[in-house]
């Protein structure tokens, strides 16, 4: 008789347990951590395409919770739900389910930085519209308190109507676990309150768009109140009439455009709510207050914008020629050493001429492009990056572009590839690929070794006052990139890609202290990408160029025999006597 045995198979690991999986919107401001949020939560069960018709990428992930689990949808950064750009439209049809392809999230994760919780907070009273269960993560709490800011999170638990808050460190995972319970628990959470910010208009909108039907959303009916959308102001116009619309306008707006009336109450509320929940301790010094000044006036920041690129292309020459120097010194003495102890034949010729020379000629350029990209570097870090770019907007809508274009033209002082690869971000098609076309106009770090060979053998190394020649022409190199890449614009935008002068909006970083790990780690990989790379091209055309040097190689060059010199002499008489018989005929 044969014992049975029972055996027992555990269910967790089957796959139907993701069979009615539950999706969540990962959404909220740009910069905000969201990103690096949805890398710590999904790990790298993440997928990466491109929204049906659309360039805007689709980031999406699973995020494992013990025996359960749920799709993460990365939606694109935005600052509002009013706009019509790509990036904005696709996180509303997202939310309402809209997108082929893609299902409608059953709750909201909504990032915002506590460093810039005004604009963080306007988002979200825009998508409580929605009526989604929604849970927030408020980011950069480190970089708020190093900054004199203090966010009491249970207030302002209570001041959202008991939507979940949850302090999270993105880059360390403090507080991930926390986070990860409270999405676990998504389904349990009630449909958050609208804020009574303007309950007027609230209700009026709730009333519509159950008179409307199910073609109507409550967002929907909002935005063609407000007239952010066209489509949606056109419909309602036609279904309930054009005169009845604009006097039901004027009775909420009165005079006002609706845009600015939605902006005031919005931001009313969310002041009231930061009062609540955020003691500000002063964060500046003297010095600090001015030059935030100095950066937000238009004259004294164009003038210490330049003035900060030419003393970084200066500190390229400057600094960098003593080590340069001592790096031509060492590779030439080095290859000496090797013909001295090896004796004058192809081999040592080879590893002189050819391999340490090779090696000589990449490293030389390598204090060169790091001083530039320390440079680079720290001013990204200090957010002083992101305020250029808020002041050249204006010099960009001179030339038909908007500020949104200015990072990608910045970025080709570092490469054209991620350059045109970061115009993703420009929401208008024609800006984009005027911007695509214009980057490769700027200098890029490529061209700095050309462009320090020349110089160097052109250029004498004197001084003009203060100043060194070299690095003036240097500086003078970059600016005419930047005009001819300027310059390719306005020639787009006032022919082939004309079109309207878009609009810019950017939340202006606060002034911070540089992580010198970060600095670090970022200038080892610019290194890193540059020997790899650039030095890679740069060794092997040296070992070509030797190789074209040395080889054939003569056998006339070994000391000339007595047969040689006759044979050469006999020959120059006859070729002589050849040219008088010509003469004489």
């Amino acid at each position: 008789m044969t014992e049975k045995t029972e055996v027992k198979i555990p269910l967790s690991g089957i796959g139907i347990r993701h069979k009615a999986r539950a999706s969540i919107a990962l959404i909220g401001n740009p910069n905000t951590g969201k990103s690096t949020l949805f890398n710590r939560l999904t790990g790298l069960r993440q997928t990466t395409g491109n929204f049906p018709g659309v360039t805007v990428e689709k980031h999406q992930g699973t995020v494992e919770l013990g025996h359960s689990a749920f799709n993460l949808i990365d939606l694109p950064g935005i600052y509002s739900l009013d706009g019509t750009s790509t990036d904005e439209r696709i996180a509303v049809d997202v939310t309402l389910g809209r997108v082929p392809g893609t299902e409608r999230p059953s709750g909201l994760l909504v990032v915002i930085d506590a460093t810039h919780i005004y604009q963080g907070l306007y988002l979200l009273e825009q998508l409580l519209e929605l009526q989604l269960p929604t849970v927030v993560a408020l980011t950069m709490i480190d970089a708020a308190t190093a900054n004199g800011i203090s966010i009491d999170t249970g207030k302002l638990q209570e001041s959202l109507g008991g939507i979940p808050v949850y302090p999270v460190n993105s880059i360390g995972g403090h507080g991930l676990d926390d986070l990860k319970d409270g999405l676990e628990k998504i389904k349990e959470v009630s449909p958050p309150p609208v804020p009574a910010s303007w309950p007027e208009f609230s209700e009026t909108a709730q009333q519509l768009s159950q008179q409307l039907g199910e073609d109507w959303q409550r967002i929907d009916v909002i935005q063609a109140l407000l007239q952010t959308h066209p489509d949606y102001a056109g419909k309602l116009s036609r279904q309930l009439g054009t005169e009845p619309v604009n006097n039901l306008r004027s009775r909420l707006f009165g005079d006002e455009p609706p845009a600015a009336v939605e902006a005031r109450r919005r931001y009313q509320w969310v002041k009231g709510v930061i009062d609540a929940v955020q003691v500000h301790a002063p964060l500046y010094s003297k010095l600090g207050a001015r030059l935030v000044r100095w950066t937000n006036r238009p004259w004294p920041a164009t003038l210490l914008f330049f003035t900060v690129l030419l003393l970084v292309f200066q500190a390229v020459f400057t600094w960098a020629t003593p080590l340069m120097d001592a790096i031509d010194s060492a590779s030439s003495g080095l290859g000496r050493l090797i013909v001295e102890q090896l004796g004058d034949n192809a081999f040592s010729s080879f590893l002189a001429d050819g391999v340490i020379a090779g090696v000589g000629s990449v490293i030389i350029f390598l204090p060169q492009i790091l001083i530039l990209f320390l440079f680079i570097i720290i001013l990204e870090d200090t957010g002083y990056l992101a305020r250029t770019s808020f002041l050249m907007d204006r010099v960009m809508r001179t030339v038909g572009l908007s500020g949104q274009s200015v990072i990608p033209m910045l970025s080709s002082f570092a490469c054209a590839v991620p350059s045109i690869m970061a115009t993703r971000v420009i929401p208008d098609r024609r800006d984009r690929i005027a911007t695509i076309l214009a980057a490769p106009f700027m200098t890029c770090s490529a061209r700095l070794p050309i462009y320090a060979l020349l110089i160097a053998a052109f250029v004498p190394n004197q001084s003009v006052g203060w100043m060194n020649l070299q690095g003036l022409v240097l500086f003078a190199l970059y600016l005419l990139g930047i005009v001819g890449g300027l310059g390719t614009a306005l020639l787009l935008k006032t022919s082939a890609l004309r079109g309207p002068k878009p609009h810019f909006m950017l939340a202006l970083p606060e002034f911070r202290k540089p992580n010198l790990q970060t600095v670090s780690i970022k200038l080892w990989d610019r290194a890193r990408v540059f020997l790899k790379r650039a030095g890679t091209v740069i060794f092997f055309v040296a070992i070509l160029v030797w190789l074209l040097a040395y080889f054939p190689r003569m056998e006339s060059e070994q000391p000339l025999s007595m047969t040689t010199v006759e044979q050469s002499a006999s020959a120059n008489l006859e070729l002589a006597r050849s040219a008088a018989q010509m003469e004489q005929s």
